[in-house]
Formats: C-alpha cells, structure tokens, sequence
C-alpha cells in the first residue's frame, strides 16, 4: 500500500489552485482569499475539538483530515509551502518544548 502523505495534499492543493475554478472547491476558497481560507479552517478546528473531546473515533479521525486539509489551504492562500512549516518544527526539536516557548516570549 503506497503512503499519502501532506506533501501529496499539499501537491494537489497546489495543482487545484493552478486550474481553472469551477470544478474545484479548492480554487473557489482560494479565490474568497486568506480571510475566508481561515474562517473556514477555524470552523474545522472546532468541529476538530468536539470529535475529539467525543467517544466517536472515526469522526476525530475524518475531521482531523478536514483540518489538516484547510491548513494547507490556508498557508497556499498566503504562499507558504509546507516544507517552511516543517523547517520551522525540525528547529524547534532541538529543545523542549518549554524552552521553546519560552523562547517566543522575548523575540
């Protein structure tokens, strides 16, 4: 079984954004611009929470895939490529989590 991964999603997303829009509910959204991309992704986020504080497995899991997909959308809507997100995450691994927050505090 071949493995998807973000970077897949992320691909598509790109490729949905380069075409033409009506088919495409990826190219609509991107067309209503950042603001609605993450108007969109908060209202994921919170269907997102309330999976999770649920007992429903599968629902956690599809909307966790709704989110993450909304994610993606919004960084395309504001030209940030996953690898820079994760670039960010791999930096951040060479110190606990709590050094790192509190690292954000002074800059």
């Amino acid at each position: 079984m071949s493995r998807f991964t973000l970077h897949d999603l992320a691909a598509i997303i790109d490729a949905r954004a380069a075409a033409g829009g009506e088919a495409s509910y990826t190219r609509k959204l991107l067309d209503k611009g950042p603001a609605q991309c993450a108007k969109k992704m908060g209202e994921e986020a919170v269907e997102t929470v309330i999976a999770a504080v649920g007992t429903d497995r599968e629902h956690l899991i599809s909307e966790s895939a709704d989110l993450l997909f909304h994610l993606l959308v919004v960084l395309k809507s504001r030209d940030i490529r996953l690898d820079e997100v994760e670039a960010v995450l791999a930096k951040r691994t060479g110190q606990s989590g709590l050094e790192e927050k509190a690292s954000r505090k002074t800059e």
